[in-house]
């Protein structure tokens, strides 16, 4: 299936309010998330909160994905900048637990997973809407590595589409009926 590129040309737009090549990018991001958003209609709390043994649920990956993404923007693009406190109590467990894997998030429902999505884009979208080229290609150094905010919208658009992948094998597998 071709979704909704029927007549329509395919070709890269700019976000609004962006410097062209931040706007590329960042629409580029905002395409993964559309994506994302059409493969989870019609989803509900069973599918949602379904997992394999030691497996992710899909309410624990949508949580993941906009957890990183506000962190990557705090703590690589904005250099460390505190989270408002908004985003904390939006975002308040921990990504990971003790044992290195992914904090089980399940119970949530898919409208308040899509708020916090929306919620978390709306920063990352101020905060590029806001930057010049010149900063948006400044490298960031920290103890073991740097990077640029290009390179972190770069890696979200990977992160956000290689989960989304995750999503819908979980989904398929929640829906043909699998064993937890």
């Amino acid at each position: 299936m071709r979704e909704d590129w029927d007549n329509k040309p395919l070709a890269i737009e700019v976000v609004e309010g962006c410097e062209p090549e931040i706007g590329r990018m960042v629409w580029l991001l905002e395409v993964a998330r559309q994506r994302l958003k059409g493969r989870l209609e019609g989803l509900d709390q069973r599918i949602l909160d379904f997992q394999l043994r030691n497996e992710n649920s899909i309410g624990t990956l949508l949580y993941h994905i906009a957890a990183i993404e506000i962190d990557w923007l705090y703590e690589e693009v904005l250099e460390g900048e505190a989270f408002p406190p908004e985003v904390a109590d939006m975002l308040c467990f921990d990504v990971r637990s003790e044992d290195g894997r992914l904090t089980v998030i399940n119970g949530r429902s898919l409208d308040q997973h899509l708020d916090i999505l929306d919620r978390t884009r709306q920063y990352l979208l101020k905060a590029f809407q806001q930057m010049d080229l010149a900063d948006f290609r400044r490298v960031r150094h920290f103890e073991n590595y740097s990077c640029t905010p290009e390179w972190v919208l770069h890696h979200l658009i990977q992160h956000e589409t290689e989960h989304r992948g995750q999503i819908m094998t979980i989904r398929t597998q929640a829906e043909q009926g699998s064993e937890t």
